[in-house]
């Protein structure tokens, strides 16, 4: 029972080596995310590493995070700027309205709501966007699109992500809860990717494309008629992307 228990291939110890690699992911994110640029691409990396630990597929932490960084630099980078130019304005907005207007109550009212209903809606597509970056191929126009889809689609797996995210982020920020803050201390943003990643495994799973015909079931909700399922979403290598795959990337 004892050797079976220390046998490093044992689901426990696995699991806790897991929680080491998020530590090494930290470190990592941290480092690359310094030039505040290039966030997207580091995040995309911790999203394609955390979403091979969520489907028990282990490799080598430090060159697969270099491989999506490296792979996805230019996509992700454009994303990010996009939603921070998205946030900035989401963010001045509801402070004006929060703190700064002095007009009607009414008006005021009806653009908090509109503005938070924004900024909802902006929350739920930043918790997909990067992690599909990181998992399939396509342009940053239909990454921003299938990001807003899938946010609808799998509504309940949204907003279970956005309430755990916000929650620990406020439980260790403003509550300053210590074994929360701790964990943040430990293990930073990647800990939230973790926690997403086997949220968002199933769902990915399901948009995998298949050597069959795409059945209905696989199409989203707003798809073109005349595009096929597989060129909206063509998914990504692990570790060696095929030339086929590297030229769609291109």
């Amino acid at each position: 029972m004892l050797s079976g228990f220390f046998n490093y291939d044992n689901p426990v110890w696995r699991f806790i080596g897991k929680f080491g690699d998020l530590i090494l992911l930290n470190i990592l994110w941290l480092v690359f995310s310094i030039p505040i640029f290039t966030i997207g691409a580091s995040t995309t990396a911790v999203y394609y590493v955390t979403l091979k630990l969520a489907r028990d597929d282990d490799g080598y932490t430090i060159r697969s995070f270099f491989k999506s960084f490296k792979e996805n630099f230019k996509q992700a980078t454009a994303i990010w700027l996009v939603l921070l130019a998205i946030g900035a304005i989401l963010g001045v907005d509801l402070y004006f309205f929060a703190r700064l207007f002095t007009g009607s109550g009414t008006i005021k009212t009806v653009m908090l709501t509109v503005f938070l209903a924004l900024a909802i809606v902006y929350a739920a597509v930043f918790m997909y966007i990067f992690p599909l970056q990181s998992r399939f191929f396509n342009t940053v126009k239909k990454t921003f699109f299938n990001a807003f889809f899938m946010s609808l689609r799998h509504l309940f797996r949204t907003i279970g992500m956005i309430v755990i995210n916000v929650a620990l982020i406020v439980m260790g920020f403003v509550f300053v809860v210590p074994p929360v803050l701790m964990i943040f201390m430990l293990f930073g943003f990647p800990i939230l990717a973790f926690i997403n990643s086997y949220i968002l495994s199933p769902v990915f799973e399901q948009y995998m494309p298949k050597t069959e015909e795409p059945t209905d079931d696989l199409k989203p909700l707003f798809y073109d008629e005349e595009v096929p399922v597989n060129s909206i979403l063509l998914a990504k290598g692990d570790e060696n992307p095929t030339k086929e795959e590297d030229e769609k990337q291109d």
